[in-house]
């Protein structure tokens, strides 16, 4: 189990925290998460997700299925940041 921590900017915090699309996708993967906002208020999300199979997260995430995810739920890719527990 790999956990990770994932930061990005979103076009709408309240509609990603509403979106259906992590379940959907990483429930499958048994991939597990806890979503975070900033308190200020600006538009800086991100997650905790505790990954089975870090090599298969890889790969689904260059998929054209993540990345519809992504343009669904309004984040904005160049912002990503991933940091790996050590």
């Amino acid at each position: 189990m790999t956990t990770v921590l994932v930061t990005h900017e979103v076009n709408d915090v309240k509609h990603w925290l509403a979106s259906p699309k992590r379940q959907e996708l990483f429930g499958p993967m048994g991939v597990t998460f806890k979503t975070f906002v900033d308190p200020a208020g600006s538009n800086l999300t991100g997650g905790v997700l505790d990954i089975p199979d870090m090599a298969a997260f890889q790969k689904f995430m260059t998929t054209p299925a993540a990345a519809d995810a992504m343009k669904f739920d309004g984040v904005r890719p160049e912002t990503i940041k991933m940091l790996v527990a050590s």
